[in-house]
């Protein structure tokens, strides 16, 4: 019989580690067959045994790799004994000892001291003594510690290996907080789950609880039938942590959910909510994850009476009400994808009633789109619905469908990159204009750098547009309107920008200044004779000052010979940035048919545009952007974001004025507007925070409006603890407006998550 040769080396404790190879045998005549020296007692400086097994022994066996410092074997007993830093492994498993007791006739390994056991999953076991059978898992321990790879904690004062495979741990608890503080200090933690009997199944990597009760800061709370986690982090089936909320519109709200988890890649949750002062609602919520995308839908719906407009008053008839949102998308390949969103609610105030969101339109969308290195497609079309109270849905448009083709031609002409560009666009109303758009157009680009160091781009851009709209008396602004019917017109643009960037050493950094030269022709457009459905919020800033068309849309061109001037300054220290953008642009005629006065390009000068920026380290952040009048200087626009702090403690406040006084443009009113947020940490763990958006503007500014200039929208106070492990607090919000059954007045809400036991 062949036989595979093995030594086995007994080391001093000062020898170097040596990794020894072992097969299990799994029958008493492949223990009979391993012959081992009886010399084996003798110091390792003195003789080397060796082992020798059978082949088909040892293909069949699981193999176990040792390293300590000290290695003895009894051959009568054969038992084989590792002191000394012992560290076992076994495929993906391992295990690390003061000392390691194997006896192979029982196929029991005893691990004692300082114990640490590592299974294939991550997961951890620390004990000061565990049996291991021969497939290296876990049997009978004391005073043992399970840390879970995807975190949390499981501690017991004993466990042991049950017939079928699962681990049984009795007088357990379970926790996701840490026990050390980051100062290296024992720490307790802030909450646990004990159980008097605890249930480890290896196979489904589940972890059940019997007679669980959250504990917490020690004091026992709540009990919890029927508990299980999972090792692997993946969620599980069962019910959420509910939530608590009072408000002016529902009364008493508690709300109710299950969590389904039906597979690795779906899931469904089905909730309940209750008021005192409402009808009941039910919810649920899809989600999908497929072999190439992924979507979600979710539903409310309820059955009560609503109020119709800002009077507050009741229908005398119920009805059914609701809201569903689904959204999703698909790559089918490479190139080829769909994304899409649907967005509908039964009336105008069931989402601001109900608390669920305070979006004033909802958006059904779709797109296929087909994108490579050089090309693009789309083929979308989106639909709105309109939630505010006075506004008419007839003349929200559908957009269907949406064509856009693009594509970067390889080869280089006259020096410069060209692109190809297909639109059309279709928008229909029930109750408003109707309009139709086609355009094919191309634009050429070419990039140089002089000698000097200039940075000179030459541009060119031709289009032809066709059109045709209908029911033109519907809208409003008769600037919008255009011509009934067919209409087409050319339109061709030229520029050339021009930038020279200067770098030198300044205020113990390094500034970087650069003067810009743009100038800008295009022949007389027929624009007027265009409806205007894409263009209608037109305002000079600092991102479109060099644009080519400063018009954010396609149906509106800026015609006519402009010089655009400015310059960009930045400063670079360390931990410090401050960059600054100022501009302003020079019109060679006077047209300004489709610029109204106050957007600061209706004259030849425009006023002028800025944007200044300052960072310092994650600390500070600073943006305000502004425009000024050319004539006295006045603040048109004033804009600015600010915050100060770190992610425990910080303030954000953000500020917009409009100062335009353009008048008959349901586009560009002017308003005023102010929005805060501070939140202070305090006690490590503990923080308070609150936040206010208020509305600056008066009749003056906006005569829609009923302000004095000064009218909360909504604030908010509250207190909240969070840890690496648990989350609570209670807030508080204001609501100022009553908007249908929305009503104003006050919002309580409670708040409570543990870590890694999905309840949030």
């Amino acid at each position: 019989m062949k036989h595979a040769r093995f030594s086995i080396i007994r080391a001093t404790a000062q020898a170097a580690m040596i990794p020894l190879m072992l097969g299990f045998a799994h029958s008493a005549q492949a223990q009979e067959d391993a012959v081992v020296n009886p010399e084996s007692l003798k110091p390792a400086e003195e003789i080397v045994t060796e082992l020798e097994m059978p082949v088909a022994e040892q293909e069949s066996a699981r193999s176990i790799e040792f390293e300590a410092r000290e290695l003895a074997y009894d051959a009568e007993s054969d038992v084989i004994t590792a002191r000394g830093n012992v560290i076992l492994r076994s495929d993906d498993n391992s295990a690390r000892a003061d000392e390691v007791r194997w006896d192979r006739k029982a196929g029991i390994i005893l691990a004692t001291g300082n114990v640490r056991v590592v299974d294939a999953e991550g997961n951890r076991l620390f004990t000061e003594s565990v049996e291991l059978t021969d497939r290296f898992e876990a049997g009978a321990m004391a005073e043992l510690l399970f840390a879970l790879r995807q975190g949390g904690r499981l501690a017991a004062r004993s466990g042991e290996r049950g017939d079928d495979g699962t681990t049984i741990l009795t007088d357990a608890s379970y926790s996701a907080c840490a026990v050390i503080a980051p100062d290296g200090c024992e720490k307790t933690p802030s909450w646990r789950i004990t159980a008097n009997r605890v249930i480890y199944d290896p196979r489904s990597n589940r972890v059940r609880f019997n007679g669980a009760v959250l504990e917490l800061f020690g004091a026992r709370i709540l009990p919890l039938p029927g508990l299980a986690v999972r090792t692997d982090g993946k969620a599980i089936s069962g019910i959420l942590v509910p939530d608590l909320r009072f408000s002016e519109s529902n009364g008493v709200e508690v709300n109710g959910r299950y969590y389904w988890r039906m597979a690795d890649n779906r899931d469904l949750t089905l909730g309940a909510h209750l008021y005192t002062e409402a009808s009941p609602m039910i919810t649920g919520e899809w989600r999908h994850l497929t072999g190439n995308g992924a979507y979600q839908i979710t539903g409310y719906a309820t059955h009560s009476r609503r109020i119709t407009g800002p009077t507050g008053q009741l229908t005398s008839e119920r009805d059914l009400r609701g809201y569903l949102f689904t959204n999703g998308r698909f790559q089918f390949n490479p190139e080829w994808s769909l994304t899409g969103s649907i967005r509908l609610a039964s009336d105008r105030t069931f989402l601001r009633r109900y608390d669920i969101s305070r979006d004033d339109r909802l958006r059904s969308t779709f797109a296929l789109e087909r994108i490579d290195d050089n090309s693009y497609f789309s083929l979308a079309g989106w639909a709105t619905q309109t939630l505010r109270l006075n506004a008419e849905q007839g003349q929200i448009p559908i957009a269907l469908p949406v064509i856009d083709y693009r594509r970067r031609l390889d080869d280089k002409i006259a020096g410069g990159n060209v692109e190809l560009q297909l639109n059309s666009l279709s928008l229909v109303r029930d109750e408003g204009q109707d309009t139709q758009r086609a355009f094919a157009g191309a634009r050429w680009d070419m990039r140089r750098l002089t000698g000097m160091g200039q940075v000179v781009t030459l541009s060119a851009l031709v289009r032809g547009d066709v059109y045709n709209t209908d029911d033109i008396g519907l809208t409003q602004t008769e600037i919008y309107r255009g011509n009934a019917g067919w209409e087409a017109r050319a339109l061709a643009i030229s520029a050339i920008d021009v930038e020279w960037p200067f770098i030198g050493e300044a205020f113990g950094g390094t500034q970087i200044f650069k003067p810009r030269l743009q100038l800008v022709a295009s022949p007389r457009i027929r624009n007027l004779a265009i409806p205007n459905e894409d263009a209608r919020a037109i305002d000079l800033e600092d991102s479109n000052l060099f644009a080519l068309n400063r018009f954010h849309g396609y149906d509106r061109v800026e015609d006519g010979v402009r010089l655009t001037y400015g310059f960009d300054w930045e400063l670079l220290r360390p931990g410090w940035r401050v960059k600054t953008t100022v501009g302003q642009s020079y019109r060679f005629d006077a047209e300004r048919e489709i610029l109204p006065d106050g957007t600061g390009l209706s004259e030849r000068v425009s006023d002028f545009v800025g944007r200044t920026e300052v960072r310092f380290q994650d600390f500070v952040k600073f943006t305000h952007r502004f425009r000024l009048d050319k004539d006295n200087l006045a603040i048109r626009r004033n804009e600015f974001d600010a915050t100060v702090g770190d992610e425990r403690t910080y303030a954000e406040v953000g500020y917009l004025r409009l100062n335009r006084d353009i008048s008959g443009f349901e586009d560009l009113q002017d308003r005023e507007e102010l929005r805060a947020a501070v939140r202070v940490a305090f006690a490590r763990y503990w923080s308070a925070f609150g936040s206010g958006v208020f509305n600056l503007t008066d009749r003056d500014e906006d005569p829609t409006l009923l302000s004095d200039g000064f009218e909360p929208i909504r604030t908010r106070l509250g207190i909240a603890y969070s840890d690496e492990s648990l989350e609570f607090g209670v807030t508080w919000r204001r609501d100022y407006i009553t908007a249908g059954d929305a009503q104003r007045g006050d919002t309580f809400q409670l708040f409570f998550g543990l870590k890694n036991l999905g309840f949030r």
